[in-house]
């Protein structure tokens, strides 16, 4: 293994793209299946950690009973309601199309 005193004494390579080799982004692998699906699983997760943290906020809010805190738990509940939707449709469209184009057959 390297230590900061090897690679310090070694010849600089070529500029910034050897320094960011490791964080490269592999195009081909987000236009192949694994990288769609997992694309799409973390838009999926991302909806679903909003809704639960909407929904932990929105009533917590809730709870001291002021106007501007009732006014959070609405505004919280109808973002729940949007993020729920786009997980359904997030789900119907691309995490389950063959079951549903099943149904509709």
């Amino acid at each position: 293994m390297l230590s900061a005193r090897d690679r310090r004494d070694r010849p600089p390579e070529e500029g910034v793209v050897a320094e960011l080799q490791g964080f490269a982004v592999d195009k081909a692998f987000f236009t192949s299946h694994k990288g769609i699906l997992l694309e799409t699983e973390l838009d999926f997760l991302r909806c679903v950690s909003a809704i639960i943290i909407f929904l932990v906020v929105s009533f917590a809010a809730v709870t001291s009973r002021d106007g501007a805190a009732i006014a959070a738990f609405v505004f919280g509940i109808i973002l729940v309601s949007i993020f729920a939707y786009d997980a359904l449709k997030i789900y119907r469209t691309e995490m389950a199309p063959g079951a549903i184009q099943g149904d509709q057959q």
